[in-house]
């Protein structure tokens, strides 16, 4: 099995697509889709938007969490602002993918910085943290199976990245 490392190791911010100094909204060309989340804890000023919402402490929080960050999805397909819309089902992805990341790991860590980086013994995690992960899994798929999302989002690759 090949030893993983993680990838924040050889992280290079002047290769990275997004930075924090652009304001997507007044430059949405700069704007790429990339993969999962990337970009989600940058692009302003979703970011300062969407993030105030994003929590996933139990499935209570989740549950209004989820549901807040939806309808700022919908809010932004409304207004045909497909990087918010994009920025909100990132954060979606992201409290399914936190909340998953707490429920198998105590620290919300996967590997250990003091032992050369190897992985973290799973199933050491809280157990509500997976209903939070059902919670925006749930709202996170919905988000990308809206049609007017899927077609902006064929668009946007092809005409930006």
């Amino acid at each position: 099995m090949k030893e993983q490392k993680p990838s924040y190791l050889n992280f290079d911010s002047d290769k990275y697509f997004w930075k924090p100094d652009i304001n997507y909204r007044k430059h949405p060309e700069k704007y790429k889709v990339g993969k999962g989340e990337q970009g989600v804890l940058i692009c302003e000023p979703y970011k300062s938007e969407i993030g105030k919402f994003w929590r996933f402490k139990n499935a209570d929080i989740a549950e209004q969490s989820s549901v807040k960050i939806f309808e700022l999805f919908k809010e932004y397909l409304t207004h045909g602002d497909f990087v918010g819309a994009d920025m909100a089902r990132k954060y979606l992805q992201m409290g399914f993918t936190r909340a998953r990341r707490y429920f198998n790991y105590k620290s919300g860590k996967k590997y250990d910085s003091l032992n050369n980086h190897k992985p973290l013994q799973r199933g050491t995690g809280d157990p509500e943290k997976e209903k939070s992960a059902a919670i925006f899994f749930s709202k996170w798929k919905q988000a990308e199976a809206d049609p007017q999302y899927a077609r902006m989002k064929k668009d946007w690759k092809k005409n930006f990245g």
